[in-house]
C-alpha cells in the first residue's frame, strides 16, 4: 500500500478488490438501516409518535450519509484503475 498526495494507492490487485468488496458491503447495511429507519419513522407518523418519528428520521439521513460516504470511497478506488 502506498499513499501519495493524500491518497491510498493499493498497489496489490487482490488489495484491492478487497477493499472495493468491503466498500459495497458496508454502503449495502447504511442503505439497509436507512431504509429500516425510514419505514419506522413513516409507522411512528402513523400512529401519532411523532417525536419518535423525528428520531427515526434523524438516524435514517445520518445512515444515508454514511452510504453516500462510503460510495464515494469506492469511487476513489475504481478511478485509480489502470
Amino acid at each position: 500500500m502506498k499513499k501519495t498526495n493524500n491518497k491510498e494507492i493499493l498497489s496489490n490487485p487482490i488489495d484491492k478488490n478487497i477493499k472495493e468488496i468491503k466498500n459495497h458491503r458496508k454502503t449495502a447495511v447504511y442503505l439497509q438501516i436507512a431504509a429500516k429507519s425510514h419505514l419506522e419513522a413513516a409507522m411512528y407518523h402513523q400512529k401519532g409518535h411523532h417525536e419518535k418519528a423525528a428520531q427515526s428520521t434523524i438516524v435514517a439521513i445520518a445512515n444515508f450519509n454514511l452510504a453516500s460516504k462510503t460510495q464515494r470511497k469506492d469511487l476513489n478506488l475504481h478511478s485509480t484503475d489502470g
